[in-house]
């Protein structure tokens, strides 16, 4: 029996753009045109300035440019840099399962490889479309947020198969790529644990650098240690425990259709919070139009499912955040700032907003209990509810089960397209933004991804 390492590999030799149905097609572009939204969106955070910067000391040839600039870096820090303005702002697609992951961070680093190697749309969209398969249905098989891992972890394995998979390696380059890859791929958990740093928004990014660094060496002929997984001191001994992996990868040999690629199950955020609080935020909302005025409230219950609470609902540092970070991940924050704002955009992170003693006071009548229906429901369901108790003596409460953008209730085109306009026009210019969605709706039909490099340079 090959080993998963061997079946990742096989299945990413036969994977190809011809068999993509035309629905996976199109759903690479709309979370291209969402990564990029994002990306611009977070061009201004500190970190992201930080890792501009360090990346920017740096040039190589070939290389892959630096999103937002004329600098070509190598492609390995380029991933890391880019990946950072993608992810920062927590405002980028999920899959929720075992373990929740945002697989859309795996984008940056495909475009990284895919510049330097001068690869067309359709190998692009392909190599996407494979990073999804493999951080997705490694996701389903364990949860090793249960083990003190972060869930980037299984990031260091999809990159590297995107990027060996752009850099057409063959299969006993890319299974180098993967023990290369896993070898060093546990990230520790504790970038989501207490208040929260910096890192939470950069941690794939670093193990996305990794994948591509794996990759890279595997190219020119380094080997790896194998097998990665099932070995005497492999991951599934030391971090992940046994991975019953499914589908097209899967030791069961279970049948697979194109169609049923991991991407379509994704979800894209509707409002810039962890995404175990859209359908609360979604319904704080809601709530907020029968009270306007945070004055009449009284006291605030929100119900959730365990993983929220787990997440982002627990600890002292939720109910006083000191760091954008710690407040979009504060599932009481997320709720209070919603009733008091009526609206949850960037400017809700801000410092003064999250520390206003008036806020904080509100945020101290909040509470977060576990809905045990709601933890059957989950993943398939993420649901929340959120009720008031009213000084007047009234009780009003909203429930949201699936909210706007997951899978089963999907952004359209125009959202999506909306969604990266509000964070790409201010850097871009509504013009040159406009031209670069064109751009990314016709990626299956681009020679390569120089253009966008260009149409993505910020004013």
């Amino acid at each position: 029996m090959q080993n998963l390492a061997q079946r990742m590999t096989d299945f990413s030799q036969r994977l190809e753009f011809a068999t993509l149905p035309a629905a996976v097609v199109h759903e690479v572009k709309r979370r291209v045109l969402d990564s990029l939204g994002c990306a611009f969106g977070s061009w201004n955070d500190e970190p992201c300035e930080v890792a501009r910067r360090v990346a920017s000391r740096m040039t190589s040839s070939p290389g892959a440019t630096l999103l937002g600039t004329n600098h070509v870096a190598p492609i390995d820090w380029a991933a890391f840099a880019n990946g950072c303005l993608v992810r920062y702002l927590d405002y980028n697609d999920t899959y929720l399962s075992k373990e929740p992951a945002h697989p859309s961070d795996n984008i940056p680093a495909a475009i990284a490889v895919a510049e330097s190697k001068q690869s067309s749309g359709p190998d692009l969209i392909t190599a996407i479309a494979l990073a999804y398969e493999v951080q997705c249905r490694l996701c389903d098989a364990v949860s090793i947020r249960a083990r003190g891992w972060d869930h980037v972890t299984y990031g260091t394995f999809s990159t590297a198969l995107a990027a060996a998979k752009l850099m057409k390696l063959p299969a006993d380059m890319t299974r180098h790529a993967i023990g290369i890859a896993g070898v060093q791929s546990a990230n520790l958990r504790q970038s989501r644990c207490g208040d929260l740093s910096h890192w939470k928004g950069c941690a794939f990014a670093g193990a996305a650098r990794h994948g591509v660094f794996a990759a890279l060496l595997a190219s020119e002929g380094m080997t790896g240690p194998a097998p990665i997984f099932e070995g005497t001191c492999g991951f599934e001994k030391l971090v992940s425990g046994p991975l019953d992996v499914k589908g097209p990868f899967g030791a069961d040999g279970s049948s697979f259709k194109n169609d049923d690629l991991m991407i379509l199950k994704t979800s894209i955020k509707y409002w810039p919070v962890e995404y175990h609080a859209q359908s609360a935020v979604e319904a704080s909302l809601e709530l907020r139009k029968q009270v306007p005025k945070i004055a009449d409230i009284q006291s605030v219950k929100i119900e959730s499912h365990d993983a929220s609470v787990d997440i982002i609902g627990t600890g002292a540092e939720r109910w006083k955040p000191t760091s954008r970070e710690t407040a979009d991940h504060s599932l009481p924050y997320l709720v209070a700032v919603a009733l008091a704002d009526g609206k949850v955009t960037a400017r809700q992170f801000d410092r003064e907003r999250f520390t206003d003693p008036v806020l904080l006071e509100f945020l101290s009548r909040v509470t977060v209990a576990r809905n045990d229906e709601l933890s059957r429901a989950y993943p398939g369901e993420v649901g929340n509810i959120i009720t008031l108790k009213l000084r007047d003596g009234r009780t009003i409460t909203k429930r949201v089960d699936v909210p706007l953008g997951n899978a089963r209730k999907p952004l359209s085109d125009a959202q999506v397209e909306e969604k990266f306009h509000i964070q790409a026009d201010p850097m871009l210019g509504v013009d040159r933004a406009a031209r670069l969605a064109q751009w990314v709706w016709k990626l299956d039909e681009q020679k390569n991804v120089d253009e966008l490099m260009k149409l993505a340079v910020v004013k």
